[in-house]
């Protein structure tokens, strides 16, 4: 589901900030494990099987948390839990993303190894990457660890920011999963930041990327020199009002929630 979408800005997000700022208005553990099954669904819809990925992850650095901080508060050395939970988040990237690339190769080397189809799930790179921020700040005491799995879970599926981010550490956000407070201001600047990212992604992205397909679609084929060099551009400034724009949405939502995630752009 991408933010651009009529399903999301039609149905989905009303219908989360109806009920997030009507029943559970004066509910926040209410409001955070609401927010947590809404981020689930929304990645679901688009990855109906690969949430189960998700879902491993946010139990799998829930416990590594847990460990590091049962380790700290004994004085034991938390060296054996980082180094697992590196491999472990590094090693769900390497097969999504570089196993089959890794295996052509060795392939090409002379090996035989059978490449398995592997899809890439959607925003691995982003949840991999939180999910390893939350244990190694809870390890550096920048934030405190979460007995409970849902609001682990909250912080590393919170679809703002799931998608194509940005990243956000944990330290910027650990206090506000239970203590953030919602304003009309933070409200308001939210979706006037939302507005100004839609705008960057369909009205600026969207029609550059005509252009550039256009011109990478005529390679060898007629295409000039001062149209190449203008596809070029295009497609530079395609992909920067690409991040921004997913970005300015990202940081607009959240503050309709009263998060504030910082700035990246």
């Amino acid at each position: 589901m991408l933010f651009s979408s009529s399903v999301f800005l039609f149905l989905f997000l009303p219908l989360v900030l109806l009920i997030y700022y009507g029943p559970l208005r004066k509910f926040r553990q209410g409001q955070n494990v609401f927010l947590l099954l809404a981020s689930l669904g929304f990645y679901a819809w688009g990855e109906p099987w690969f949430v189960l990925v998700m879902i491993g992850s946010i139990l799998a650095n829930y416990c590594f948390g847990l460990w590091v901080d049962h380790n700290k508060r004994r004085g034991r050395s938390c060296r054996a839990p980082i180094l697992l939970v590196v491999l472990a988040n590094l090693g769900i990237l390497f097969v999504f993303k570089y196993l089959m690339f890794t295996l052509s190769i060795l392939n090409g080397l002379g090996a035989h190894f059978v490449i398995p189809v592997i899809e890439l799930p959607i925003g691995i790179s982003f949840f991999t990457f939180q999910a390893l921020s939350y244990v190694l700040d809870v390890h550096r005491d920048r934030g405190q660890v979460q007995r409970s799995p849902l609001k682990v879970g909250l912080y590393i599926s919170f679809f703002p920011q799931l998608i194509a981010g940005p990243i956000v550490k944990y330290e910027t956000v650990a206090h506000q999963i239970d203590h953030r407070k919602e304003s009309w201001e933070d409200f308001s600047a939210g979706c006037a930041r939302f507005v100004v990212g839609l705008g960057k992604k369909v009205l600026l992205s969207n029609q550059l990327a005509l252009i550039a397909d256009r011109a990478y679609g005529m390679a060898g084929d007629g295409l000039t020199t001062s149209f190449a060099w203008l596809g070029a551009v295009a497609y530079i400034l395609q992909l920067y009002n690409d991040f921004s724009g997913y970005s300015d949405m990202a940081i607009g939502l959240g503050r309709m929630f009263g998060f504030h995630f910082l700035e990246n752009f």
